[in-house]
Order: structure tokens, then C-alpha cells, then sequence
């Protein structure tokens, strides 16, 4: 049976489509549990444990995609693991997992989001050392500066999500709070240092190889994405509960996460100029793709990361601007979530015309 002949049933489309699945899917289930976060700490309950429940089942789905891509379509998925275009986008397994743990956290399921949290520290240093091995040091031709884009910040997200996780657990675990404020406090300032990082060797692909509007993908909103869960990470590692860690760190950690926030801020009108200039000026198609995921995440997160550094420093401005921009993460999501479902349903639920 020929790929065209099995790509007509149904079957053969969903297996298509694990073969050939973005591996930064999970992108999907940091926006829905960050916005979810978001709507939590606003007040409106039956939303958020509506999108918590999107973002769980999303979870459950999406690790069984990838297991069953490891398992039968293991030479795609390595190829995806050591090319630096597409590998940093693994980190979204970190980084899913941690605010799903977060949001299921607020609910009190404190032991289950610790076993998420166990998880995601493993992975993390699995994939924080995996990846840039294989990127740097594999089968991958010279230059790296041409594969080098935005899922590259992907790796910050995800340290830093290591910190806002164990960050709130801290208070609720005495026995191991200290261990937990060592690891909040550390994967803050290893991501802060992985951002530093990444964003300059960004902008000297910037001037070193001639842009191409099809190169400045939606993971491009992670240079703010990234910023706001390490505002996000501050904020609450101003918040535990009195720790050897913290209190040497707390005053330190708190101006740097405001002065994060400025930067942050700073990069959103660049960025709304950079699509401006892809899909207006060039005519690249804004069609559905799992990559648009990662402009809503930044949306989320920049909302929930000003509402919480704003009530931990008392700064009502940032709150304000948070609340704001929940309705706009809120509206892009659901704009999004349904062009997520009716791809689905064009590609894979529905039988494709044979010409």
C-alpha cells in the first residue's frame, strides 16, 4: 500500500500525523494552564477549571503521542532531538509539565504536583545537558548560528518553570523547604544566565545572516515569554516562607524581577512589529500551527507574572496591566484553540478528496 493510499484512511492520517508531530507540542498545555492560572487568580473559577481540564487531558494525550512516536517512529523523533531548529522545542515537556503542576497546585493536590515537580527537574537536567550536546556536538552542519531561533528561549522557560514550581510547593513542605528554596532560587538565576545567553546569540544570527520573514515564527514572542516566567519565578521566590536560601536572596531576586518586567514590557512593541512586517508587509500566511501556541504562552504568562510581581512589591500599576492583558492571553487562546480543532479536523478527522 502506497503513503498516498494509507494517508486516505483514517488510520493512516493520525499515524501521519504522530510521524510527523511538532515537538513542541506541549506549548499547547503551558498556554491553556498559564491563562487557567491567570483566570484562578482573577476570580472566574468555572473558566479556569475549565482550561485546567483542557490542559490536563491535553497532557494525558500528549504523552502518549510522544511515546508512541518514540516508540514507532523513534528515527523522525531523533532526528527532531539532535537538529538545533527543532530541539530546544523538548523543553516544552519541562515546561507543560511545571505549570500543569503549578495550576494543580493552587486546587491543594500538593503531593501530586510534587510528583510532577520529581519529574520535571529529572527531565530538565536530562534535556538541559541532551539537547545542547547533541545540537552543538552532532550531525549538525556549520554554522549554528543559521538553525538558531526562538525555541532556543524554550530552555529558559523551562528552568525557570522548574523555580515557580518548587517555589510554591516550598511553604508546604517543611521537611524539604530548604532543598526546594536552593532548587527555586538556583533555576532563577540559571535561567536569567541561559537568557542572557541565548538572546545574544540571537541577535548575532540577526546580523550575521540576512533575515527571512518565514524564519520570525510565533516562538519569537518567547524573548518575552521567557522574561515573564522569570518575573513569574521571583515573584513567588518572594513570597516562601523564611529559608536560608531566600532570605540571603529575596531583596536581590525581587529587584530583578522588576527590572525584568520593564524589559519585558519593552520587547512587546518590537515584537508586534516584527509580525506586522512577516505577515503584512511579506504576506506570510498566519495559519494554524502548533508553533502559535508559544505567542500565547508569553501572553499568559507576561498577565499572570505582572499580577503576581505587582502584589508582591506593591506596585498596583503592574497589577492593572496584568488583569489586561488576561483578557487578551484569553481571547488569543480560544481564537487559537479552535483553529487547533478545525486543523484537526481537516487533516485528520476528515476524508480527503481524491482528485
Amino acid at each position: 500500500m502506497t503513503q498516498a493510499a494509507v494517508e486516505t484512511t483514517l488510520g493512516g492520517r493520525a499515524s501521519n500525523s504522530i510521524r510527523t508531530l511538532n515537538p513542541g507540542y506541549f506549548a499547547l498545555v503551558m498556554a491553556t494552564g498559564i491563562v487557567s492560572v491567570g483566570l484562578h487568580n482573577n476570580g472566574w473559577d468555572v473558566a479556569s477549571v475549565a482550561l485546567l481540564w483542557v490542559s490536563a487531558i491535553a497532557y494525558a494525550v500528549l504523552v502518549v503521542l510522544y511515546l508512541v512516536r518514540l516508540i514507532k517512529f523513534r528515527k523522525e523523533m531523533v532526528a527532531d532531538f539532535v537538529n538545533p531548529a527543532t530541539s530546544f522545542a523538548f523543553f516544552t515537556i519541562v515546561a507543560g509539565t511545571n505549570v500543569l503542576g503549578t495550576r494543580i497546585a493552587i486546587d491543594g493536590h500538593l503531593n501530586v504536583a510534587m510528583v510532577f515537580l520529581v519529574f520535571s527537574t529529572i527531565a530538565w537536567i536530562f534535556l538541559g545537558y541532551g539537547i545542547p550536546w547533541a545540537s552543538f556536538f552532532g550531525p549538525a552542519k556549520r554554522p549554528l548560528l543559521k538553525p538558531a531561533n526562538g525555541t532556543w528561549l524554550i530552555w529558559t522557560v523551562a528552568t525557570q518553570s522548574v523555580a515557580v514550581l518548587a517555589a510554591t510547593l516550598e511553604p508546604h513542605f517543611e521537611l524539604i523547604r530548604r532543598e526546594l528554596a536552593i532548587l527555586a532560587v538556583c533555576c532563577w538565576a540559571i535561567g536569567l544566565g541561559i537568557y542572557v545567553i541565548v538572546i545574544i546569540t540571537l541577535h548575532i544570527r540577526l546580523m550575521t545572516v540576512e533575515p527571512d520573514p518565514k524564519d520570525f515564527t510565533t516562538p519569537y514572542w518567547i524573548s518575552m515569554g521567557a522574561l515573564a516566567i522569570t518575573i513569574l519565578a521571583g515573584g513567588k521566590i518572594t513570597e516562601m516562607a523564611s529559608a536560608p536560601m531566600v532570605n540571603a536572596t529575596r531583596d536581590m531576586v525581587s529587584a530583578g524581577s522588576v527590572l525584568c518586567w520593564a524589559v519585558g514590557t519593552w520587547l512587546i512593541p518590537p515584537i508586534l512589529a516584527v509580525g506586522y512586517w512577516r505577515h503584512f508587509r511579506h504576506k506570510v500566511p498566519l495559519n494554524y500551527q502548533a508553533p502559535l501556541w508559544s505567542m500565547v504562552f508569553p501572553l499568559g504568562m507576561y498577565a499572570v507574572s505582572s499580577d503576581t510581581i505587582g502584589q508582591a512589591v506593591d506596585l498596583p500599576v503592574v497589577q492593572g496591566v496584568g488583569y489586561w492583558e488576561l483578557w487578551i492571553a484569553f481571547i488569543v487562546w480560544i481564537v487559537v484553540f479552535f483553529g487547533m480543532l478545525k486543523n484537526l479536523t481537516k487533516t485528520v478527522v476528515l476524508q480527503p478528496r481524491v482528485k
